[in-house]
Order: C-alpha cells, then structure tokens, then sequence
C-alpha cells in the first residue's frame, strides 16, 4: 500500500546542507549534505562536476550523502564508480546515506560494505534490493521507510542490524541471510510477508516483528532466540535449532528505545494483533516455548518431542463443531473440545462430513487418524506432565478417536473402542455414561415388574412326624418356589420392590427380594452393568474437574 511522502521536517539538519528549493513550503530546501569542495549535494552537483566526482572515486572509498535524494540513474552512476574490479560488485567503506530519498529501484545488489553501511531514516519511494550485500561492519536501518518491497536475500550481516522502527509497505526478503552478531533485529513493521527462509542467526538474538506473516521455513538458530510478534501468521516448519527458543504474542505495539511506540499504520487494515502459528512441522520442540498464541490453524504432525512443548498464557486450539446433526441416522453430536488442524481437514474430507469441520487446513496434506494418533498422545503427556487435566482429557478424546477411526487396528479393538465411546465417550463424557446409566436403570424396573417379582411371596412349610408316645420330633421346612406373576404387573407396590432392587444392584448390593428365575439372571446382570456405567460417570468427572 503506497504511502503519502512526508511533510518536510520543521528543523533543519545537523550537517551543512544544499538547501535547494527552498520557500515557505519548504523552508530549508533541500536536505543533501554538500560535497566535498562544493556547497551543493550530489543531485544538484552540475554535471561536470558530478563527473569528476565520479571519476575521483575508488573501490572501498568512504562516502556520504546524507539527506540527498537519489534518482535511479543517479545511484547507479555512483555505485558503478566504486566496483571493485576483482568482484565486479561495488564495494563501499563507510557510507552514510542517512535520511536519503531514493525515488527510483536502489540496488545495492551484491555490494559489500566494509564498515558501517547508514541508511537511517531513508525512503526507499520503489524496490530496495540488497540482496547478496555483505554488511561488515554495522548496518543501520533505523527508522527507514520501504514503500514497496526489501529484498535482503542471501545478504550476509556481521555486525549489528538495526531495524528499529523500519516500516515496510510490501514484502519484505531475508531468506538465506546470515546474522553472525545481531542481537535485536526490529521492532520490524511489514503490511506483507516477512520471509527469513533458510537464514542463519549466529548469536543470541531477538526477533521484533509486526507483520501479516513470517515465513521461518528451514532457519537456522545457533544460540537462544525470542520471537515477539504481533498479527504475523508464523510458518515454523523444518527450523534447526538447539537452544530455547520462545515466540510470543505482544498484546501492544511495541515501543523502541526512545521510549515512543512503533507505528502501525501499514497494518490498519489487518483484523487484529493476534499471533497464528501455521506450522511445526519436522521441528524438536524441546525448547520451545510458545507465549499467548492462536494454534487453531497449526499442523503438528511431524513434530518432534511435541511432549515437552512448553505452552504458557493463553495458547488456544481449533475446536470441535458443537451443533447436532439430526437428518442423520443416529443423530450426531460432538462435544466441544480441543482439536488438531489436521483432524479437522480430515474429518471435512469424510464422505457424509457433518458441517462445522474446516477443510481449508493449507498444507494438510494425507494426515489421518493413524499420524494424529501419536501426536494427540504427545499432547496429552505434555499437559498431564503440567497439571492441565482439562486440557489432556482432550487430547486423550482426540487419541482415542483417532485409534478408533485408524486402519491398522483389529476389528475386536475397533468394536471395544466403539463400545467405549457409545457408552461413556471414554470416560470422559458424564452426561453420556449417566444417561445409559438411566436407560439401564428403567429397563432393569420394567423388566422387573413385568416377569421378575413373584405373584405372591413364597411362604415356608415345615412337614414331619411326631412319634408314638413321644420323643424326638425331626420337621423338614420348605419353600414353594416363586412362580411367574399373573394379573396386573404394572402397580406401585411392584414399582416399589424393583425400584429397591435396582438400587442395590448400582451399588453391587443384593436385596432380600424374592425373584423368579428370570428375574435372578436380569438381577445378576443389572449389576455388572449398572456399577460399570455408574463408574464411568465418576471417572468422567474426575477427569474433568481434577487440576
């Protein structure tokens, strides 16, 4: 998005300038340090005397043009007199070109700056190409404004990078770029995508950016590392690292050393600071620490040691669609929970997907159940190593889940695992294991009523034979065995006694209720399944509200 040119500063600056065009507009004129012997700065040099200052210049030779603005014909001339003839690239010692203005592309492509490289303050009015520029000494870009693209490519930084307060309108280039000693680079400010693809970090360093994206594909980080961003979608995959890394969200804009926040106006028109990681992919997430970021679009899958992923403030997952499908046979409800991006892509390319799955997942690819299985599993270690039961009763929802969707178990398994989930939705759904529970219950009541109880209660008999002329009397007591009921089953005295005996078998009690045949078996029944369903409604809220 093009930028309107600044209003002209109300001071003039500290080093003797041209002062061209000046007026009540522009009370100062032009800003071009004058060159050397002249009371000019280059642009306004005549052009003999532009030529022989060009002609006096030498490969490595100091120069500054602070202030002065650079057409692209102009800049070319001056970089062409400085090539070095063994490289055919220029090459600079120190170069000011401090609150310049190029109005057409810079390229400093392939230039190597021996000593300090000064740009701060510029405007770059079209392309800045750096690529393959090698900044010995420091490179200060402070304050710089890019109104389009920044390419750095495979440029190589050896001191510091001073990128504080930069603003970028386009893209901005760093892939393949070597940071052998910068410590901070940014706060960077990029409308676009900020790519450091294949670059190498030699040191400590922290990384500032506010950007719509950061593409860190296959980067390479020597030393510790702090990423603090705002609004960027960040793509991690296949990152080398060995020390602790941590990205984090900054909630404001962020504030340079002069104590003034950094402006965000390329950036007014993104939805809002969060920070969205894309992907982890091929990384060992053994150091890594991830602070106040969205992971509800991040592929997982791959990641190494994702166990010991240490995830701090409010880092939130994709969840599950909440609504019921009732045009469907069994109607299908699924519980909100913590779910994978790849989960979700999957189950949106199902046959008979229920709406509310999301399968714009970029980058998806074919993961399934059997490669989400793992990674659901080392979730779920990872947050009951850090006591956030809540959150790994939802990733062993998700393992479970995907063990029983996989293709590589046995039917036996499968059809347990069916039956697990029906019942109880592994132990973790309450609402689920009492219903069957309930279900169970007034089955057990009306089966009870109907063939268990007895018509009447068995009465004892006690037979024997009394011996002539007296003695011992030896009686045998018996029991009529309890027969079928007949007549009207469905009363509340009925009700009462299977009511009595159902309770006692929840809780694996028997009563002292007469019962038919039948009855025994459905009693004995009623407690192995009712205590079963009883204790899967316990298990469940333990597991949902232990800490």
């Amino acid at each position: 998005m093009p930028q309107p040119n600044p209003a002209p500063s109300p001071t003039p600056p500290s080093w003797p300038h041209c002062g061209e065009g000046a007026g009540p507009a522009n009370p100062f004129g032009c800003r071009g340090i004058h060159v050397t012997g002249h009371t000019v700065c280059l642009a306004h040099l005549a052009d003999g005397e532009r030529a022989s200052y060009f002609a006096g210049l030498t490969p490595g030779i100091d120069i500054d043009h602070r202030g002065t603005t650079f057409t692209e014909p102009l800049l070319n001339n001056l970089l062409d007199a400085v090539i070095d003839p063994t490289t055919g690239h220029p090459r600079l010692g120190r170069a000011q070109f401090d609150s310049a203005t190029f109005e057409g592309h810079a390229c400093f492509e392939f230039a190597a700056f021996a000593r300090r490289a000064g740009f701060e303050s510029a405007t770059f009015e079209s392309g800045a190409g750096f690529s393959g520029a090698t900044f010995t000494g420091d490179a200060e870009f402070r304050s710089a404004t890019f109104k389009t693209d920044a390419l750095f490519d495979a440029a190589m930084f050896a001191g510091a990078a001073g990128f504080e307060a930069t603003t970028v309108a386009g893209d901005a280039h760093f892939s393949w770029a070597t940071f052998e000693k910068a410590a901070t680079v940014g706060p960077l400010v990029c409308a676009g995508r900020i790519r450091v693809s294949g670059a190498a970090f030699g040191g400590p360093v922290t990384l500032v950016v506010a950007a719509r994206w950061l593409e860190c594909r296959r980067t390479r980080w020597s030393a510790t590392a702090e990423i603090r961003l705002r609004y960027a979608t960040v793509d991690f995959a296949h990152v080398v690292f060995e020390y602790p890394l941590t990205i984090s969200a900054e909630p404001d804009p962020f504030v340079f050393t002069r104590g003034e926040q950094v402006a965000e106006t390329a950036l007014t028109a993104a939805p809002d600071p969060t920070v969205r990681l894309a992907s982890l992919r091929g990384v060992d997430a053994a150091h890594v620490v991830l602070s106040d970021v969205d992971l509800s679009g991040c592929l997982l899958a791959g990641t190494v040691h994702l166990d010991q992923l240490r995830l701090e403030g409010a880092c939130t997952f994709d969840t599950a669609p909440s609504t019921t499908q009732w045009r469907r046979w069994p109607p299908l409800r699924f519980t909100e929970r913590r779910v994978l991006a790849e989960e979700h892509h999957w189950r949106a390319s199902q046959p008979g997907a229920i709406p509310g799955w999301n399968p714009a997942v970029l980058g998806a690819g074919r993961a399934g159940p059997l490669q989400l299985a793992p990674v659901y599993r080392a979730l779920r270690k990872g947050f009951e190593d850090g006591k956030h039961e809540r959150g790994a009763a939802d990733f062993y929802y998700g393992e479970m889940e995907m063990r029983r969707h996989a293709s590589d178990i046995p039917r036996s398994e499968r059809s347990l695992l069916t039956a697990y989930w029906a019942l109880s939705g592994y132990g973790l759904r309450a609402s689920r294991a009492l219903a069957w529970l309930g279900a169970a219950m007034l089955l057990t009541i009306l089966l009870l009523m109907a063939v268990c109880l007895p018509g009447y209660a068995p009465k004892q008999t006690a037979t024997g034979t009394v011996p002539a002329g007296g003695g011992k009397v030896t009686f045998e007591i018996g029991k009529v065995d309890p027969r079928d009921p007949t007549g009207q089953r469905l009363t509340g005295e009925r009700f009462d006694k299977a009511l009595n005996v159902t309770l006692n078998s929840v809780v694996f009690r028997s009563g002292d209720q007469e019962l038919t045949t039948a009855g025994t078996y459905i009693e004995m029944a009623s407690r192995v399944t009712e205590p079963v369903l009883l204790g899967f409604a316990l298990l469940a809220v333990r597991n949902r509200v232990k800490r």
